[in-house]
C-alpha cells in the first residue's frame, strides 16, 4: 500500500501530517483504508531523502522537497528556511535510519547480513542520499560532526555485540565489521557490484568469513 497526503483534521498538531492508507489496488475512494499522523519533519526530510538520491545535491531545493512531499508549496521552507537548515534536518533523519534494530533474533552473521542486505534494498534511496552527504561533509564542516556521529553509532553498535560474542578488542573489530558493511553496501549500490548485487545467503556466509578472521564465532 502506498501512503498519500491527506488533509490534516482540526485537532491534529500543526506540526504533523495526517497520510492516507489507499487500497491495494490504487483506487481511491471516500472511505480512508488507515490514516495515521506522522511527524512533518520527518515527512519532508524523507523527500528530501529521495530527492538528493534522484538528483544530487544541486537538485536539493525547497520547492523540489515540497513536490515530493505532496505538500503545499512554501512548506519546506516554513520548516527550515534555508538550505543549511534543510540539509541538517535531512542528515539528522538519515542518521536516525540509519540506526541498526535493537533485540533482532538470529546470529550475529545473520543480523550484520541483514543491515546490509536491508542498505542493498529497501535502504537504497537512503544511502545513495547518505553518499552525497559524505562528500558534502568534506567540504562542509557544519555537517561533519552530524555525519560522523552517525557512522560512530553504527560503530558503537557494533562494539557492543562483538563484546557480547566474546570479541577481545571490541573497538578494533567494530572497525573491520562496519568496513566490511560499508564496502559491500557501496559496491552494490555505486560500484561494479551493482551489476550482480549479493542476496542476503551470499552475505549471511561472508559475514561468517569476517567474524571468523577476527576470532568471533
Amino acid at each position: 500500500m502506498q501512503p498519500r497526503g491527506c488533509r490534516q483534521t482540526a485537532d491534529a498538531p500543526a506540526d504533523h501530517y495526517c497520510v492516507h492508507v489507499a487500497s491495494s489496488t490504487g483506487v481511491e475512494d471516500s472511505t480512508p483504508v488507515e490514516c495515521f499522523v506522522v511527524d512533518r519533519l520527518d515527512v519532508i526530510a524523507d523527500a528530501a531523502i529521495e530527492v538528493i538520491a534522484a538528483e544530487g545535491m544541486r537538485g536539493l531545493t525547497h520547492r523540489a522537497v515540497d513536490r515530493a512531499a505532496g505538500l503545499p508549496v512554501g512548506s519546506t521552507s516554513y520548516y527550515a528556511r534555508t538550505r543549511a537548515a534543510l540539509l541538517e534536518l535531512t542528515i539528522a533523519r538519515i542518521v536516525v535510519l540509519d540506526q541498526a534494530p535493537t533485540g533482532s533474533s538470529g546470529s550475529l552473521p545473520e543480523f550484520i547480513a541483514g543491515y546490509a542486505f536491508e542498505a542493498i534494498t529497501s535502504g537504497r534511496t537512503r544511502m545513495l542520499a547518505r553518499y552525497e552527504f559524505a562528500l558534502e561533509a568534506t567540504r562542509r564542516p557544519e555537517l561533519r560532526a552530524a555525519y560522523d556521529e552517525g557512522g560512530l553509532q553504527i560503530r558503537r553498535q557494533a562494539a557492543a555485540a562483538l563484546e557480547a560474542a566474546g570479541s577481545a578488542d571490541p573497538s578494533r573489530h567494530a572497525r573491520v565489521v562496519v568496513d566490511w558493511m560499508e564496502g559491500t553496501i557501496f559496491g552494490a549500490l555505486a560500484g561494479t557490484g551493482s551489476l550482480a548485487p549479493p542476496d542476503l545467503d551470499e552475505l549471511v556466509e561472508s559475514a561468517r568469513e569476517i567474524l571468523a578472521g577476527i576470532g568471533v564465532g
